[in-house]
Formats: C-alpha cells, sequence, structure tokens
C-alpha cells in the first residue's frame, strides 16, 4: 500500500514539473521608443509611423503662408470624424488626428485658432447655465454663439496588401492623406500624402 501511495505522489509531481516547464519565464516590460520599431513589429501602420506622419503634417502646414500668416488666425477643427480608415487594418484614427491637433496647436502659438466640435454639447449646456443665471459669465465673457470654423480636417488611410502563397511573406502599401477644406467654398486649401510599404513574414495582430 505504502509503495502504491509512493508511486502515486511521484507521478504527480512529475505531472506538475511537466506543467511548469511548459509555462514561459515572463519577461519585465520595458518602455520603448515610440520612433523605433518595437519588439513586436508587422506591416501595418506603427507607433513609429503615427510620429512620422503627424510631424511631416505639422511642419507642412506651418509652412503654408495662406494659413499661418494671415492677419487673422484662422479657425480649424481637427478630429477625425472626416478623417476614414479604408485599409486593412484595424487602427483608432484619434491616435494620428489628436496628436497632430496637439502638436501643430502647440507650435502655431496663436497662428491658428483650435474649434472643439467633439465639445459643442458640453460648451451649449454651459452656455445655458450663463444665460439662464444659473452661473455668472464667467472671465471672458459672452459670445453671440458658439465659433464657426474657417477650416476643417478630412482624410483616409488605405492599403494594398500582397501575399506570397509559397513563403507566407507579406507586403502592405499604406498611403495615409490629409486635407484642410473651406467650411464655405469647399475648396480644398491644403492637403498632404505620407506613404510607406513593408514586407515581411508579418505575425502581428494590431488592435
Amino acid at each position: 500500500m505504502k509503495a502504491k501511495v509512493l508511486v502515486i505522489a511521484t507521478l504527480c509531481e512529475l505531472a506538475l514539473l511537466s506543467g511548469c516547464a511548459s509555462v514561459p519565464a515572463s519577461r519585465a516590460v520595458t518602455y520603448q521608443d515610440v520612433n523605433s520599431a518595437g519588439t513586436v513589429a508587422g506591416v501595418g501602420i506603427e507607433s513609429q509611423d503615427i510620429v512620422g506622419v503627424t510631424d511631416r503634417m505639422v511642419r507642412d502646414i506651418l509652412s503654408n503662408a495662406a494659413l499661418t500668416q494671415r492677419a487673422t488666425a484662422p479657425r480649424v477643427v481637427m478630429d477625425a470624424e472626416y478623417f476614414r480608415n479604408e485599409s486593412a487594418q484595424p487602427i483608432n484614427k484619434s491616435l494620428m488626428t489628436d496628436r497632430l491637433k496637439i502638436n501643430l496647436q502647440r507650435a502655431a502659438q496663436g497662428r491658428l485658432l483650435f474649434v472643439s466640435r467633439e465639445s459643442a454639447g458640453m460648451v451649449a449646456k454651459e452656455r445655458e447655465l450663463k444665460r439662464d443665471g444659473m452661473t455668472d459669465s464667467g472671465t471672458t465673457g459672452l459670445t453671440r454663439a458658439q465659433a464657426g470654423v474657417d477650416y476643417r480636417l478630412t482624410g483616409r488611410i488605405n492599403s494594398l496588401d500582397a501575399r506570397s502563397k509559397s513563403s507566407g511573406t507579406v507586403e502592405r502599401y499604406t498611403q495615409i492623406s490629409f486635407e484642410l477644406i473651406d467650411m464655405e467654398s469647399g475648396i480644398s486649401v491644403w492637403a498632404d500624402i505620407y506613404e510607406f510599404k513593408k514586407g515581411g513574414l508579418d505575425d502581428a495582430v494590431y488592435r
């Protein structure tokens, strides 16, 4: 009986050791440079591409004298509402539009004024409180209406994929375009494009 119990205990220990051996050792999470490819890389849009495209757009918009050297600073809306993703990769479009807007606002230093259409409902509630006498007018005074805009950001993300059946190698050409549209005439007053192509044995999953 004791021998039988000993055999069972030994088998259990071996099973536990076998199970433990199959679990990979954990690795410490480390910060990585957003301007370079990380430890997980694929053929899609990654952090270094988002940094590259938005930095380029900021420089190009600031160099456009018709936009940044007007006597009266133009009002613009930059959000993801009219920025379409038609590529094969799922992506949070606000990663690009938010970085573009914030970096451009910091660099423009008043040469462009940014209107938040996402905040229109919040602003409307506060305006109602002020006009109903529930609050005072604050320190900046009252306006006749919320700010109208001169230009709005639009654009799209497109991609073209190819895959080798024999090797499994994947290639993807990605094209990211931006425009500023005159919100009175519909004229495109500025446009630029950013493109790149990547290839390899892609096993990255984008979310």
